[in-house]
């Protein structure tokens, strides 16, 4: 395993001028844990799932560096995204590049599915209705849509429930036999899967079971089958199948902080947010900070404003408790939190901090938070943490590995 990656301000100096703040995104992370994913789950494929913008990290240059890490399929929840990202990569591999598989499966009625088959999107079909929609773009555009029927195993979400599932299968069953739909996939998502000893993950994996023998039966013999997200992919083998669709773990986090950290499954984050501090000033002992005055200082102190706020999608909850480091020494948020920045006391050792000087939420390494630590101070998940991050920020792709 590689050393943590460090950036400099010379590295960041084109980002740092339109915005005091940026998150830099180390691709060659997303690359690594692409390959520990696929070592934990060595009969499978690997589907990178990269909704939400890649959590946060960036769609594109991200998926890009899953392909390269070894990932055959890309995922995305919106048909939007999916189709920005088919584009995307269509176009940085030009007419001749070749076309990685890419799964979507949030869409109401009317959604524009024309526009995915032709697209080579596969989609997914929770509901006859679906189905029906589906078919019905297919004989729009002359092309035979790629489907993966979800069944609810137990999530309560989307999908079919097992006394439904039936019905599923016969709407699929109806379309390709007009060859409008070929079932290429038969999918469901697990509800506990971070609780390693919960017995309902055994459950969920024999309600999945019984439902591919049902398909089987019907004569639905899909190309993969797939369960397990990153905490099946890490914890849980038997919901291997064919394909894993790990998230959040390739980007470098733990998807269960109760079991096991990221470093301790071989993860290395992927995304270090950072920011140019804007004002530093001494203060006296006893000066109330930021809105409603929730924290004075204790001492003669110096100040420092982080040009980053709840606008940016730093937890307001975090207000007086998240971490930060500044000139390598940890410290809090003072105060509460506000739409554009917040505020640090930087201590009476302050005196040496200058504006234009960096401060840094969360990353990689012992010296710096980590995206867990702001989750837990602000009782929520590091999923979270790096998704809410606003469009602002600038990203800052990097790739300190990358061939010459």
């Amino acid at each position: 395993m590689s050393s943590p990656v460090r950036t400099t301000p010379t590295d960041l100096a084109a980002a740092a001028v339109a915005h005091p703040a940026r998150a830099v995104v180390d691709l060659s992370a997303v690359r690594h844990n692409v390959g520990v994913l696929a070592q934990a789950a060595p009969t499978a494929q690997v589907m990178a799932v990269a909704k939400a913008d890649a959590y946060g990290h960036g769609l594109l240059p991200v998926a890009r560096a899953a392909l390269a890490g070894g990932a055959t399929w890309l995922g995305v929840a919106q048909l939007p995204e999916a189709l920005e990202l088919r584009a995307g990569l269509d176009a940085a591999a030009g007419p001749a590049g070749p076309r990685p598989r890419i799964l979507t499966w949030i869409f109401a009625p009317g959604a524009p599915l024309g526009r995915a088959l032709e697209a080579d999107l596969d989609v997914s079909a929770s509901a006859p209705w679906a189905v029906e929609e589906i078919a019905a773009a297919a004989r729009a555009t002359g092309r035979t849509a790629r489907v993966h029927l979800k069944v609810d195993t137990g999530m309560g979400r989307g999908g079919a429930r097992p006394e439904a599932f039936g019905d599923l299968l016969h709407a699929a069953l109806r379309a390709r036999s007009e060859g409008t739909v070929d079932v290429v996939g038969i999918w469901s998502h697990l509800a506990c899967a971070d609780e390693v000893d919960n017995p309902v993950t055994a459950r969920q994996t024999a309600v999945f079971t019984a439902a591919l023998d049902q398909a089987a039966r019907a004569g639905v013999r899909p190309e993969v089958r797939h369960l397990a997200a990153s905490s099946g992919t890490l914890f849980h083998p038997a919901t291997h199948f064919d394909l894993v669709r790990p998230g959040i773990a390739v980007y470098g986090l733990t998807p269960a902080p109760d079991v096991a950290g990221s470093a301790a499954l071989g993860l290395r984050p992927a995304m270090r947010l950072e920011a140019r501090l804007t004002v530093v000033k001494p203060v006296p002992a006893g000066t109330p900070l930021s809105y409603g005055h929730t924290a004075r200082t204790s001492t003669d102190t110096h100040v420092a404003v982080v040009p980053l706020g709840y606008g940016d999608g730093i937890p307001r909850a975090a207000s007086n408790r998240g971490p930060i480091t500044v000139a390598g020494r940890r410290l809090h948020v003072a105060g509460r939190v506000c739409m554009d920045q917040l505020v640090v006391d930087l201590g009476p050792e302050g005196a040496d901090v200058r504006e234009g000087d960096t401060a840094v939420l969360f990353g990689e390494g012992d010296d710096v938070p980590s995206a867990d630590e702001w989750a837990e101070a602000s009782g929520t998940i590091n999923y979270e943490i790096v998704t809410r991050l606003g469009a602002r920020v600038p990203r800052l792709h990097v790739d300190p590995e990358a061939r010459p």
